[in-house]
């Protein structure tokens, strides 16, 4: 048996083949060389869940659709009397909906490959798929190797004791000799975080540094959890959204200027058309945690879960640190983060349209550096005032006011801007 060994692509496609014509877990673990274990923690790990129903059978997944007698649960069809159970909007709108687990997915081989009643069972399954699984498992490797292994507390530290000396003309080896208990990082580990950015110091303050001859390497990339992802992928939201469907997502997003500079914090409530936009000192994970701290202090716990219970957002490094987000100063769950997937913009399509109205007083390339969270209140006030043909020529801020009051935007810094004096020009900044 072959062990601390990775398994292949061929294993992968192996397990499916066999999982497909019956096979046990212990065969197949047999069969590649591998402990049952590993083979099962294999299938649970990269298995992908479906809503495939079954050809030529209404797909409902309610534990009580065999005796409910239920009718116009919809109530938008007066003269429908036919049992709410064999509707196909039954689980959407049912308050009283249940969903039936399969009892064989708890049990080996834990999905639904090869399982004789497949093609007419109208339940959730789960599917053990090898190419999709083999790309998670490359897609893992490449995450698990990127970013800066060290938190932001930890990062801050080095560099107020760091960059300091480094200004005063000290080497990097020096002052690592002669403060041995406040490292325990390599020497060039410091060195890479200078060159990629990551401390105030830069190269030019090292002379010796700025005579060797620069490598191509890729820039370093600051992430406060390299995992953040695991349970918060594009696909765990779709799973939770089936499960909670009356659920507001609110959309999240960075608005770049100079780089290096100050950047935005973009958060859209798709239900409404609202955008709320918070200026940042600089764009990595501790401002974005320290806007939703104020948050957290003037909509105060009640209002804040209410508005901000799921969020959506990409893969920038600045929001790399779900916790900080998602639990309350005492550690409680406040909310809910998930990532869309890489470069797949159409998942929070809305937000990223809505930029559009920030670029006509924002436009693209200017710097954010001399702007005020003040100014920015003001732009966004305009731009929550300005009437949306798709939301039937209403202003997001009188539907966002109607739901949670006009003194919650208030405490926001919006105010409702009359029609006619709307600006949507950089003029409006003067």
């Amino acid at each position: 048996m072959a062990k601390y060994t990775h398994l292949t692509d061929a294993d992968r496609l192996q397990i499916e083949h066999k999982l497909r014509h019956g096979t046990s877990i212990k065969k197949i673990a047999a069969m590649i060389g591998k402990h049952h274990s590993t083979v099962a923690r294999e299938i649970l790990s990269r298995c992908i869940e479906s809503l495939k129903g079954a050809a030529g059978r209404l797909t409902n997944r309610c534990v009580h659709r065999r005796n409910c007698n239920r009718t116009q649960i919809c109530m938008d069809r007066p003269d429908c009397t036919r049992r709410c159970s064999v509707c196909y909007r039954c689980n959407t709108v049912c308050l009283d909906f249940k969903e039936e687990v399969c009892p064989k997915l708890a049990c080996p081989p834990y999905v639904c490959n090869g399982c004789h009643e497949e093609s007419r069972c109208v339940l959730r399954k789960r599917y053990y798929v090898h190419n999709l699984a083999h790309a998670n498992y490359r897609k893992l490797l490449v995450e698990t190797r990127s970013g800066a292994n060290i938190s932001e507390d930890e990062l801050l530290s080095l560099d107020q004791l760091v960059s300091p000396l480094i200004g005063n003309g000290q080497s990097v080896h020096h002052i690592l000799a002669n403060n041995p208990d406040c490292f325990d990082i390599h020497e060039k580990t410091v060195y890479r975080y200078i060159a990629g950015g990551l401390l105030r110091a830069k190269n030019g303050d090292m002379p010796r540094v700025c005579m060797l001859k620069p490598r191509a390497r890729k820039p370093i990339e600051h992430k406060v959890d390299t995992k953040c992802r695991i349970g918060r992928t594009y696909a765990d939201y779709q799973t939770f959204i089936a499960t909670a469907p009356d659920t507001r997502t609110v959309e999240m997003d960075t608005v770049i200027g100079r780089v290096g500079g100050q950047a935005i914090l973009t958060l859209m409530f798709p239900w409404c058309g609202l955008m709320l936009a918070f200026l940042r000192d600089r764009n990595d994970a501790r401002s974005v945690s320290e806007r939703f701290e104020w948050l957290w202090q003037v909509l105060g716990a009640q209002r804040f879960k209410a508005i901000f219970p799921l969020l959506l957002t990409d893969n920038g490094s600045e929001f790399s640190n779900p916790l900080a987000m998602e639990l309350d100063p005492d550690g409680a769950p406040r909310s809910r983060v998930f990532y869309c997937d890489p470069r797949a913009t159409n998942q929070k399509s809305r937000i990223e349209r809505n930029h559009e109205f920030l670029r006509m007083v924002l436009p693209k390339g200017s710097s954010f550096d001399s702007l005020t969270q003040d100014a920015l209140a003001r732009v966004m006030s305009h731009i929550n005032s300005y009437s949306r043909p798709s939301l039937e020529d209403k202003a997001p801020f009188d539907l966002f006011a109607f739901v949670y009051g006009v003194g919650t935007l208030e405490s926001l810094g919006l105010r409702r801007v009359p029609a006619n004096e709307i600006t949507l020009k950089p003029s409006l900044l003067g």
